[in-house]
C-alpha cells in the first residue's frame, strides 16, 4: 500500500519539477497562433499561480450538473406517493428507484458519445449544450403530472447531459501539473456540495402550498405543480451559468502537427514535445489510443464505479430512510429535517475539499487515503439503522455527525479515482477517457437507485426477520459494496498510473 502510494508521488514530482521551470523559455514556435489549448497554455506558463477565474467555471458547471441529480430525492417519497402509481405505502420505494435510475441510465447511454465529441470538436460546446439541456429538462421534471412524464424527462436529462466527463479534463487543463489535486478536488467538491445543496433545495421548497400558506395559495402554480419550484431555481440558476459559459476558455488544442507532410494528428501538445520526440510520439499514439488496453485508466475506472454504485445507493436509500415511519425501522423526519441533515453537510464538504483534501493527499496520496476512507466508512454505516432507537435532540446531533463524515470520506475515494483516471491518459485522450468512465459510473449509479429502491421496499416487510431485519439489511449490503471496493484499491488489481504517458 506505501509502496503504491510512492510510485504514484514519484511520478507526480517530475511534472511539477519541470513546471517550476519557467515555461517562457520555450520556443515561442511551439505555440500556434490561433489555438486555444495553446493559449491556455501560454497563460499558465506566464503565471504560475492558481487560476482561480478558470477554477470557477469548473466549480459552476459541476455544481450545475450535480444539484438535478440529487434535489428530487426529499420529495420523491412524497411525489411517488401523489402519483398514485404504487398500490400501498411499502411499494413506494420500488417506483421511486426507478425515477431516481432514469437520470443514470440516460447519461450511461451517451456518456462516451460526448467524451469524444469533447475530444473533437471542444470542450465548451458540449459543456453549453449540457447546461442548455439542464435548463429545458428540470424544469419540465418538476411539471410532471404522470410517472412516466416524469420517468422521460429524467432519462433525457441524464442523456443530454454531458458535462461531467469533458469538466474533469477542463480541470486538469486549466492548471499546471502542481495544481492538478485541487483542480480534481474541485470537482469533486463541486459534485459532493451539489448533491447536499440539492436535496436541501428539494427538501426546503417541494410542497410550498404546504410549507407555506402564506405565501403560495393551493390555486397558485406552485399548488398545482408541488414539486415545480426546486426544480424552477435549479433551472435558473443553470440558465445564469450557461449565460457566464459564453466567456470561458476553450482548452482544446485545435493545430495538427504532420508527420512527414501526410500524416496529421488533432489535439496534440506540440509546445510539451522535444522536436526529437515528435516522430516517437505519432508512432506510438496508435497504441495510446486503446483506452481498453490501458489497465491503469481501466482500474481505476472499475473502483471508481464500485464507489460510486455505493455513493447512488446510500443516497437513495438514506432519504427514503429518514423519512420513512419508525414502524418501518426508519426515522419519521420530514423533507426540512433530511435538507437541514444534506445542507450542515455540505458546508463540512467545503471546508474538507478546499483546506484539508489537498494536505491529505500531499502525504497519504490518493490510493492510501481511499483505502484508509473505505475502510472508516464500514463502522460509520453499520451504525446507522441503530439510530431509530435515539430520541430528540440527540438523533439530529448523531445523525448529522456521521452524514458529515459519511460523506466526506466518500469525497475523498472519489477525488483520489479521478487523480488516477487523469493521470492514466494523455490530453487528447483525456475527454474519451472521462467519457468512458462516466459510461461505466452512470450504469452502476442508474442500477444502484433501482436496486435500492428494491431492496428498501422488500426490507421494511421483513421487520422481524432473524437475519438483519428490516433497514439493517439495507446498510448491511452497502457495506458489503464497500468492502468489494476497499478490496479492490489493493495492488493486486488497482495499477499505479505512468506519469510519463499522461503529459
Amino acid at each position: 500500500m506505501v509502496d503504491q502510494d510512492h510510485d504514484w508521488r514519484r511520478g507526480q514530482e517530475s511534472p511539477a519539477a519541470e513546471s517550476s521551470v519557467p515555461l517562457l523559455e520555450k520556443k515561442a514556435a511551439q505555440y500556434v497562433e490561433g489555438c486555444p489549448g495553446c493559449a491556455v497554455d501560454r497563460r499558465k506558463a506566464a503565471n504560475p499561480g492558481i487560476p482561480y477565474g478558470s477554477f470557477i467555471y469548473v466549480w459552476i458547471v459541476v455544481l450545475c450538473t450535480a444539484i438535478p441529480i440529487s434535489s428530487l430525492f426529499p420529495f420523491l417519497y412524497f411525489m411517488i406517493r401523489d402519483l398514485h402509481i404504487a398500490e400501498r405505502t411499502e411499494d413506494i420505494g420500488f417506483y421511486a428507484g426507478f425515477v431516481g435510475a432514469a437520470f443514470m441510465f440516460g447519461r450511461c447511454l451517451t456518456s462516451t458519445i460526448w467524451g469524444i465529441a469533447a475530444d473533437r470538436i471542444g470542450r465548451k460546446p458540449v459543456v453549453m449544450f449540457g447546461v442548455f439541456s439542464v435548463v429545458i429538462f428540470n424544469t419540465l421534471f418538476g411539471l410532471s403530472v404522470t410517472y412516466w412524464m416524469a420517468i422521460a424527462t429524467r432519462f433525457l436529462l441524464g442523456a443530454l447531459n454531458g458535462l461531467l466527463g469533458p469538466m474533469k479534463a477542463y480541470a486538469i487543463e486549466v492548471c499546471r501539473p502542481e495544481h492538478e489535486a485541487l483542480a480534481l478536488s474541485l470537482v469533486s467538491t463541486a459534485w459532493g456540495i451539489g448533491l447536499i445543496i440539492g436535496p436541501a433545495l428539494g427538501g426546503y421548497l417541494a410542497l410550498p402550498a404546504e410549507k407555506y400558506p402564506s405565501i403560495f395559495s393551493p390555486d397558485s402554480l406552485f399548488g398545482r405543480f408541488p414539486y415545480f419550484l426546486p426544480c424552477l431555481c435549479t433551472s435558473v440558476f443553470a440558465a445564469a451559468v450557461l449565460i457566464s459559459c459564453i466567456w470561458m476558455p476553450e482548452t482544446l488544442h485545435k493545430h495538427k502537427v504532420n508527420e512527414n507532410g501526410n500524416q496529421s494528428v488533432e489535439s496534440l501538445e506540440a509546445h510539451q514535445i522535444d522536436p526529437k520526440e515528435k516522430v516517437e510520439q505519432i508512432n506510438s499514439l496508435d497504441t495510446k489510443k486503446s483506452l481498453f488496453k490501458n489497465w491503469p485508466l481501466m482500474s481505476s475506472i472499475i473502483v471508481y464505479c464500485v464507489f460510486s454504485f455505493h455513493d447512488m445507493a446510500y443516497t437513495e436509500v438514506f432519504s427514503l430512510w429518514a423519512e420513512s415511519d419508525r414502524m418501518y425501522g426508519g426515522l419519521s423526519l420530514s423533507s426540512e429535517d433530511v435538507g437541514q441533515t444534506l445542507a450542515i453537510t455540505g458546508a463540512s464538504l467545503l471546508v474538507y475539499q478546499l483546506f484539508l483534501y489537498p494536505r491529505i493527499n500531499r502525504v497519504l496520496g490518493p490510493i492510501k487515503s481511499s483505502q484508509i476512507a473505505a475502510g472508516l466508512c464500514i463502522p460509520i454505516l453499520f451504525a446507522y439503522p441503530y439510530m431509530t432507537y435515539l430520541s430528540e435532540p440527540g438523533l439530529s446531533i448523531i445523525l448529522n455527525i456521521a452524514s458529515v463524515i459519511k460523506n466526506n470520506l466518500g469525497v475523498t475515494i472519489i477525488t483520489g479515482t479521478f487523480i488516477l483516471q487523469n493521470n492514466a491518459v494523455s490530453q487528447d485522450q483525456r475527454g474519451a477517457a472521462n467519457g468512458l468512465a462516466m459510461t461505466g459510473m452512470s450504469f452502476f449509479k442508474a442500477v444502484a437507485p433501482a436496486g435500492a429502491g428494491i431492496v428498501f421496499s422488500w426490507a421494511q416487510k421483513r421487520q422481524h426477520a432473524f437475519f438483519f431485519p428490516g433497514d439493517q439489511m439495507v446498510f448491511f449490503l452497502l457495506n458489503i459494496i464497500e468492502l468489494i471496493g476497499l478490496l479492490l484499491t489493493f495492488k493486486f488489481f488497482l495499477a499505479v498510473p505512468d506519469q510519463s504517458d499522461s503529459n
